[in-house]
């Protein structure tokens, strides 16, 4: 190579030296971004990695199913101070919720950790709403009686959360303090089949019964567009609940595939709420409420009706039994 080639490639490495520093730097910028993002992310806000996640005490659980939480525009949140579907009214200043017994209260709240809800919550209570879906649900619960709960899950199988399991919702009387409670979206249970209050709620199509809204109801509508619930079973199912029959339409598919996911990832979460349910001498699933000593001791899933005399809740058509037995199979497979 001749001295004037080689003064004419100068410039070139001179520039392939500068676009290479440019790449580099470019590199080292958006690394120490992404870190920064990471360290910076509040752990109680949902990401686009979090969409099956639930969160105890700002922690959160992937369970394996869609989880719609209450920071999300689509969600319910029971900490909102007022009315959730009209909120052209000034908002009353009340909560829906307090702090569970034994805990820190007020702004000392988020100091709960994880591990204090391990020591203290040890039930799952199982509802259904008697409002067909969870939107309507929810407007009963925030709008109309001030109440609240920490779960919600529709007929399409979605999951919605609407406090931290930190807290203490209001649905289950005594067992408020320590429990964590669902309302299933189902209009619930008759003494007299197929009565006209029941044809409300359901119709029959080619493909067998679905569940229809009252033409009362402005709340409807699902996650999942154009979703058709219809029983898991072909029949309603007649069952002895608190002494006396009722008869009852079963839950869907979509939600008997949700519970499971989320009762395993309660039960990993909060290993007192053992995948079991309060159990006769023949250990059959008691079907009335519980005395006062036996209820406060259990670990695990109770219905509503084992909190409380006055309640039918989640009925006679509910599968105990293959809810826990498929959360069981979750839990051992992970």
């Amino acid at each position: 190579m001749n001295i004037e080639n080689k003064q004419a490639s100068r410039p070139a490495r001179k520039l392939l030296g500068a676009a290479i520093a440019s790449i580099c730097l470019v590199v080292l910028i958006r690394c120490a971004s992404n870190r920064l993002h990471q360290i910076t992310q509040p752990s109680d806000v949902p990401t686009t990695s979090s969409k099956d996640c639930i969160i105890v005490a700002g922690k959160r659980i992937g369970i394996g199913t869609r989880v719609i939480t209450w920071h999300e525009p689509e969600g319910y949140s029971a900490y909102l101070e007022g009315k959730h579907f009209d909120r052209s009214e000034v908002p009353d200043g009340n909560r829906r919720y307090s702090s569970r017994a034994g805990l820190p209260t007020g702004q000392q709240a988020e100091s709960i950790e994880h591990e204090d809800l391990k020591n203290l919550v040890h039930q799952f209570v199982v509802h259904y709403d008697m409002a067909g879906c969870s939107r309507q649900c929810f407007k009963v619960l925030q709008d109309i009686r001030n109440l609240s709960v920490h779960f919600l899950l529709d007929l399409d199988g979605t999951i919605y959360q609407t406090l931290d399991i930190r807290e203490k919702a209001w649905h289950a009387t005594i067992s408020n303090d320590f429990a964590v409670g669902i309302e299933m979206a189902h209009p619930g249970a008759w003494k007299s089949p197929l009565n006209a209050d029941m044809r409300r709620w359901y119709e029959q199509d080619s493909d067998g019964w679905r569940q229809k809204f009252p033409k009362w109801m402005k709340e409807t509508g699902f996650s999942t567009t154009q979703f058709i619930a219809r029983p898991e079973r072909p029949d309603f199912i007649s069952g002895i609940v608190q002494g006396d029959e009722y008869h009852q339409f079963d839950f869907t598919p979509e939600q008997y595939a949700a519970l499971p996911k989320l009762l395993a990832g309660l039960n990993q979460a909060l290993p007192r709420i053992r995948l079991d349910a309060p159990r006769d001498a023949a250990g059959i699933v008691i079907n009335h409420v519980l005395p006062k000593a036996q209820l406060l001791a259990f670990d695990g899933v109770v219905g509503h009706f084992h909190v409380q005399k006055n309640k039918q809740d989640p009925g006679p058509a509910f599968q105990w039994e293959r809810v826990l037995r498929e959360a069981r199979v979750i839990t051992n497979t992970r």
